[in-house]
């Protein structure tokens, strides 16, 4: 066989490698995004008991789920980033979750009740670190219309952008029921959660000093 000879096949069979890793890259690519546009999905979130029985239907009870403009939050727009690498990192925190899932650990009522207020205070330190990042992909501060808003409310806002407080310091349970929350009064588990986790800013009233 002669130089040409085998250049020819050398170039014949580098066209057809590069050719076909180029069609698998594609393919991959498409994989890929479709996958994480279908674990992106409700029906993929409420596709469990413990996500359908419990998060699910408090959800369907507030705004985010219906309003009067027709506009919905699902599952993703709150607990998913929408840029790519906090994407990916949150994806790979979610493996867990369905691991946690697949095993049964919050798979009834009584179990999911047991861990919703550690649940809870894990996705409430997620936004906090985040400040707040998914609910800004909607809700903007700087376009607030303070003429639409109650007194109260724009109190409320006004102080916290001063403080530099997000948005989860003070909407915690916007979207689902609150764990139980010890506030000095009444009897509340062990696993109740304090004031200063559940409000981190707010102030302790003094307490009545005795005559």
């Amino acid at each position: 066989m002669n130089v040409t000879g085998k250049f020819c096949r050398w170039r014949r069979a580098i066209s057809i490698s590069v050719l076909t890793a180029f069609v698998l890259g594609i393919v991959f690519l498409a994989v890929f995004d479709m996958t994480l546009k279908w674990t992106n999905s409700e029906n993929f979130c409420i596709s469990c008991h413990a996500m359908k029985d419990n998060v699910y239907r408090e959800y369907q009870n507030t705004i985010h789920y219906a309003n009067r403009s027709g506009v919905r939050a699902v599952c993703a727009d709150c607990h998913v980033p929408k840029e790519f690498l906090p994407k990916m990192v949150r994806k790979v925190q979610a493996a867990s979750e369905v691991w946690h899932a697949v095993l049964g650990s919050i798979g009834t009522p009584e179990k999911f009740e047991a861990k919703r207020p550690l649940l809870a205070q894990r996705e409430w330190r997620r936004m906090k670190a985040s400040d707040s990042r998914e609910c800004r992909n909607c809700h903007d501060a700087t376009s607030f219309d303070y003429s639409g808003q109650g007194y109260r409310a724009v109190a409320q806002h006004m102080e916290g952008l001063s403080n530099g407080q997000t948005c989860i310091d003070c909407h915690k349970g916007i979207a689902h029921k609150l764990p139980p929350i010890d506030q000095g009064i009444g009897i509340v588990g062990p696993d109740g959660i304090t004031l200063d986790v559940f409000h981190p800013d707010a102030k302790k009233k003094p307490e009545a000093q005795e005559d």
